[in-house]
Formats: structure tokens, C-alpha cells, sequence
């Protein structure tokens, strides 16, 4: 598997609206034309180079390139990782990320092949809550 790169803005526009989750709660109101929302299962998600990682090798020259894109992936297409990618140098990755808790952000990253390697690891969980949402509305089925 190869890990699907493209521009934030693209990314953000094909990505179907957010479902409500069942802790949120409509605090009202929009600002040129979204919504505010009080979210309480969403996280902004740093990860960092571990001690293993290769200073000399580029992100996709790094060991296990291909089964840590697929793993990242799945993050992905499970729901999981709304949107994220590398900041400034690469040298830390900002995720927004939907899940129940700080515990289950752990255990899905620990699944990583990286992770286990030493190339990559958490640098910081936080609740984060997302009141603006550009995306386009879809109604739900």
C-alpha cells in the first residue's frame, strides 16, 4: 500500500460531514455558514521521530515504509484519522483524530509497525474541540 498524499484543501473536500457523536451537543448558531459544535471525541494528535529513526534517509526510505503507509492507511479509511500530516520540517505530524479516549489512541498506535521499531511515537494527545467544519454537508441515510 502507498500512503495517499495530496493538498489539505483536497483532502478536507472529499472527506464526507462528520457524523454528530452521541456526547456532542449543538451549542447553535453559524458563522458564514457553518456550524459550531461542542465535540468531545476528537483529539489533535502529534507524532514524533523515535530513537530508532534514520536522520539520513527520507520518510519513505525509512524501514517498513510500505506496512506503516497501509497501517496509516487503515487508520484512515476506519474513521479514525480525519485529516493529518507532516508540520514544517517533518519532523512532527499533527493528526485530528475521532476516538473514545486517550487509551484508545494508544492502543491503535501501538499497532504500528513503526511503533514497535522505535521510528515513531506519540508526542502529544489533546482534547480538541472542533466547532468549525468546512466540509460539505451530505445528509446521512
Amino acid at each position: 500500500s502507498r500512503c495517499r498524499f495530496m493538498t489539505v484543501r483536497a483532502a478536507w473536500q472529499q472527506m464526507p460531514a462528520r457524523r454528530a457523536h452521541p456526547d456532542e451537543r449543538d451549542v447553535g448558531g453559524a458563522v458564514g455558514g457553518g456550524r459550531y459544535v461542542l465535540a468531545m471525541a476528537y483529539y489533535a494528535l502529534t507524532l514524533v521521530h523515535g530513537p530508532n529513526w534514520d536522520a539520513s534517509r527520507q520518510i519513505r526510505e525509512q524501514q517498513a515504509w510500505p506496512q506503516h503507509a497501509a497501517f496509516m492507511d487503515g487508520l484512515v479509511d476506519d474513521g479514525f484519522i480525519i485529516i493529518g500530516g507532516p508540520l514544517g520540517d517533518g519532523r512532527r505530524t499533527l493528526h485530528a483524530v475521532e476516538a473514545a479516549d486517550e487509551r484508545q489512541i494508544k492502543t491503535r498506535l501501538a499497532e504500528d509497525p513503526w511503533a514497535s521499531m522505535g521510528l515513531l511515537q506519540i508526542g502529544s494527545i489533546r482534547p480538541w474541540a472542533l466547532w468549525l467544519d468546512g466540509r460539505p454537508s451530505h445528509p446521512m441515510p
